[in-house]
């Protein structure tokens, strides 16, 4: 019976984990579409229409019953909605003012930032072949990616918010769940509207500042607002997807895996877009960083290869799941 759960629980990890990595990398692909080849360069003000359309599909769901209802408190929601936001405009921000070379060191770093806090607030214990295949992870995936690399103050300052209150987000997503046992679509239905409501308001003046135009006098085409509405459609699977992983594998595993996304956008890059940047030092960039992740994956599932001291974290009072969050169990390996 217990290999029975194993072999569901696998194939439901897999299945949660390419559902993952088919929105990202299509979210990807069509948002480059968008503003690369129609001009729209209004990141935030995207963002949330993203979650405006993820709002609408967690009320209708909510209406026909698939949602149950789920209690969040006001403080916890208000803070994670802070570091949400803090992270989308951080990243924008960061990748304006910083060379593509540092903004991708900053992405990387968020890994180690993860770690740390799953360290100090989850009380996670890290063998040593989990360190070592995560480096290792992080070594590939720069040298892929990581090409010319200039600092300035402002810069790193932005970087410095945006790898900080991303990696609190996505910590804060696990804990969450656990905390309060909401499943991935109740906790969207608590986050998307409060998301969506305040980058609508503060978007379009941030892409202002951050493009020198505006999104209401942006040339407007057919082509163009289906592009939009593509991106708004995937969006709300990517944003569903980030829930259901991050709960059933924590962060730093969400990071560490998350690498094989930037590979594969490599990959379909150098198809779709000419293979210029295709050169020896990014394919062996991306063999390291695949080895990495596998042995990230083995050492990690190993017993003591990554698992949280006796620990546990208040719980509230047992909710309704909406089926999409596996176990609760505040000391389980993970």
């Amino acid at each position: 019976m217990s290999s029975e759960k194993a072999e569901k629980k696998a194939a439901g990890d897999a299945a949660s984990w390419m559902f993952n990595v088919v929105t990202s990398v299509g979210i990807i692909i069509v948002n480059k579409a968008l503003m690369a080849t129609y001009g729209f360069s209004f990141a935030t003000t995207l963002t949330g229409l993203h979650f405006a359309t993820t709002t609408l599909l967690t009320l209708f769901l909510r209406w026909l019953g698939y949602i149950q209802p789920s209690h969040l408190p006001l403080p916890d929601l208000l803070r994670f909605v802070l570091f949400a936001n803090f992270s989308i405009v951080g990243m924008n921000v960061s990748l304006m003012w910083n060379s593509v070379g540092f903004y991708q060191i900053a992405k990387l770093s968020m890994i180690p930032v993860s770690c740390f806090l799953e360290v100090v607030l989850d009380k996670v214990r890290y063998s040593r072949d989990t360190k070592l295949s995560i480096s290792l992870v992080l070594l590939g995936v720069a040298v892929c990616t990581v090409t010319d690399v200039s600092v300035n103050a402002k810069g790193f300052i932005a970087a410095l918010i945006a790898v900080w209150s991303t990696a609190l987000q996505q910590y804060y997503v696990h804990f969450l769940q656990r905390k309060y046992s909401l499943g991935s679509f109740n906790l969207l239905g608590h986050t998307a509207p409060a998301q969506a409501a305040s980058l609508l308001l503060v978007g379009p003046f941030l892409d202002y500042w951050l493009t020198n135009k505006r999104v209401d006098a942006y040339g407007y085409s057919i082509t163009s607002v289906l592009f939009i509405v593509l991106s708004c459609s995937i969006a709300v699977g990517t944003n569903l997807s980030q829930f259901i992983c991050i709960g059933r594998f924590t962060a730093v595993s969400f990071q560490v895996l998350g690498h094989m996304k930037t590979i594969l956008v490599l990959i379909l890059g150098f198809i779709f877009f000419g293979k210029e940047g295709l050169n020896l030092h990014v394919v062996l960039g991306m063999i390291i960083a695949i080895a990495g992740m596998i042995w990230y994956g083995n050492a990690s599932s190993k017993p003591g290869g990554k698992e949280r001291r006796s620990y546990s974290i208040p719980t509230s009072k047992s909710q309704k799941h909406d089926g999409l969050l596996e176990s609760t169990d505040p000391d389980e390996k993970v």
